[in-house]
């Protein structure tokens, strides 16, 4: 799993809602930033950025120079990290912890955050008039696409509908025969996080 960092200081002083949820759960492992403001500000805001982490059992630390780390990240490559939190937090065991982690390289993430069952996707990019997504009908749109979820975010799947697509999401091991026999118009392959490199089921369809 992945610990995330964000290089702009104030994060979650907008807070956090429902309508910009990207995915069915939050999948990194932590997240470290530099400031965590203590009042959210927006009129969309439903739930504090803390509270969000919490509801979500996401690990997180503040206090952080985030743009020093980013600059090391990005001369030396990913580093092995651990972030502790409780009573019982023990400096040795974090080392460890951080030591033993085996790396990325290798690592097959887009199999892990991968949807495991194929769904259809109808929902439309957030309509400030309506305050609400669309849902289209499957009959308004003229083009079918395929899309491959290699840990898809949600608002790719909305533009594509916004753009006149009715998007059929598939598993990340889905076989290529299984694809074409849905005879669609294009086959949309996503983005994901860790390492391509194990990915040869992708590969191979």
């Amino acid at each position: 799993q992945q610990i995330v960092t964000l290089t702009y200081p104030h994060i979650g002083n907008t807070g956090t809602t429902p309508e910009d949820v990207e995915s069915d759960r939050v999948w990194s492992a932590g997240l470290v930033i530099r400031d965590l403001p203590l009042v959210a500000s927006n009129w969309r805001n439903t739930m504090s950025l803390s509270d969000y982490l919490k509801a979500n059992n996401v690990v997180a630390i503040a206090g952080i120079d985030t743009r020093r780390l980013t600059r090391i990240l990005r001369e030396k490559g990913s580093q092995n990290g651990c972030i502790m939190a409780g009573d019982n937090i023990s400096e040795e065991a974090a080392i460890a912890a951080a030591q033993g982690f085996p790396g990325l390289k290798g690592m097959d993430l887009a199999k892990v955050v991968s949807t495991k069952e194929k769904y259809e996707w109808r929902s439309t990019v957030w309509d400030l008039k309506t305050d609400s997504h669309a849902n289209i009908e499957a009959a308004e749109l003229p083009y079918h696409v395929v899309a491959y979820d290699y840990g898809i975010k949600y608002n790719i799947l909305r533009m594509l509908v916004e753009r006149g697509c009715r998007v059929t999401v598939v598993p990340a091991q889905t076989p290529a025969s299984d694809v074409l026999a849905l005879q669609p118009d294009g086959v949309f392959l996503s983005n994901g996080p860790g390492d391509p490199e194990p990915c040869d089921y992708a590969i191979k369809a």
